[in-house]
């Protein structure tokens, strides 16, 4: 455009050229959020149809040139934008042939930061479900959130501390390398980005224990029993998460099955034939593997009817020693000899009393008179029906008076 300055007699006109105004620095989208990406874009317009000017454009953020420099691009596209990136951005235009350059103005831009949402805490093993000796891995997750996150892992309702890590993802990952039975516990995760911390939900942790080696004891009979007797079989682990499973077995072949389902031992029950002497075992398991116990053998006897252990002679009926006794003859037996009960116990003879008659000498067994004294190392039990008195006794009974 002509510039007119006056003049006294002579006029010079003076041309001034303007080439293209002022560049506007422009961005998208117009509410960039942390994290996500954003475009940068110098906008030149001519004011001459030149379309042989070529330009190059560079950009700055803070001061500092982003990208790989200047180029003949008037876009510039930012992958990831978060807090700590420049906040102030301007842009230069230069006409390479002319030598013009020219700037922008400067720019802030605001960046938006979501907060976290929806935490959740998950396992590895999935289910909660972890053996004890092996890894278990908490893993914390966030729906949605930007910028910087610190997650929180915590034990147990109250919340104890185990770890906090600052993470740019939107999960992050504790490990337990070997669990143990105490590290059966509820655990929670929580998540913070500046606005406050989000926690997840409460999850359950079992430790799974396997079964130890069982051991396999017979009962009140023991290794040595005799035919016709009821023997109980008795399997335990004493380590192992319940529920437990056991099964029995005579000579590799399985005799039954039984559980524990809250831990423990369990037992087996049958009553012996000439077929069950050999040798016995039983295995435990609780879904982590089988373990067997050792090898236990019964040896069988036979009740012989003339073994004077269980079937003593029969008792002669003595005239009491006692004074003012009834006679003899008023004590009726009722029962000579019972089977045996169990090992050397013996049920003795039953005698029912006419009367009762206060003794002048001698002893009394639960108030009831006896016509003799018995010394019984092992007394098994009295019993007392009415006037009937039943002695259980062992084969090691002798009697006092004599």
């Amino acid at each position: 455009m002509p510039v007119h300055k006056h003049c006294p007699g002579i006029c010079v006109y003076v041309f001034s050229l303007d080439l293209f105004l002022q560049p506007v620095l422009e961005f998208s989208p117009s509410h960039p959020v942390e994290g996500h990406s954003m475009t940068l874009t110098c906008r030149v317009q001519l004011l001459a149809q030149k379309p042989y000017i070529q330009f190059r454009f560079c950009f700055f953020g803070d001061g500092r040139v982003l990208g790989s420099g200047c180029s003949s691009s008037p876009k510039l596209q930012i992958p990831a934008r978060w807090r700590k990136n420049p906040k102030s951005y301007r842009c230069a235009a230069e006409a390479t042939a002319q030598k013009v350059t020219k700037w922008s103005l400067t720019t802030k831009i605001p960046v938006q930061r979501i907060p976290v949402s929806d935490v959740n805490l998950e396992t590895r093993p999935p289910g909660g479900w972890v053996m004890e000796g092996s890894k278990l891995v908490l893993v914390c997750s966030v729906a949605n959130a930007t910028g910087n996150i610190t997650y929180f892992w915590y034990r147990g309702a109250l919340g104890s501390n185990l770890e906090t890590k600052i993470q740019h993802s939107l999960t992050a990952e504790f490990e337990i390398v070997e669990a143990k039975s105490s590290d059966a516990e509820q655990y929670y995760c929580a998540a913070d980005n500046g606005y406050g911390p989000v926690l997840s939900e409460l999850v359950d942790i079992t430790v799974r224990v396997p079964v130890s080696r069982p051991v396999l004891t017979f009962g009140d009979s023991g290794t040595q029993a005799v035919l016709g007797d009821l023997v109980e079989l008795h399997c335990e682990a004493l380590r192992g998460s319940p529920p437990i499973f056991y099964q029995f077995y005579h000579e590799n072949v399985i005799l039954g099955s039984s559980s524990a389902p809250s831990g423990g031992g369990a037992s087996f029950n049958f009553s012996l034939t000439a077929e069950h002497s050999g040798n016995y075992f039983c295995e435990a398991s609780n879904g982590q593997g089988a373990q067997r116990s050792e090898v236990v053998t019964l040896n069988l006897t036979g009740r012989q009817p003339d073994d004077p252990l269980r079937s003593p002679p029969r008792p002669v009926l003595q005239e009491s020693s006692y004074l003012n006794s009834p006679d003899p003859g008023q004590l009726q037996s009722l029962y000579e000899n019972v089977n045996v009960v169990s090992g050397d116990d013996i049920y003795s003879l039953v005698y029912h009393t006419q009367q009762e008659m206060e003794p002048a000498v001698g002893k009394t067994w639960n108030g009831m008179n006896c016509s003799r004294t018995f010394v019984c190392p092992r007394a098994k039990s009295v019993a007392l029906l009415g006037n009937m008195a039943v002695f259980v006794l062992r084969a090691d009974c002798i009697a006092a008076d004599t």
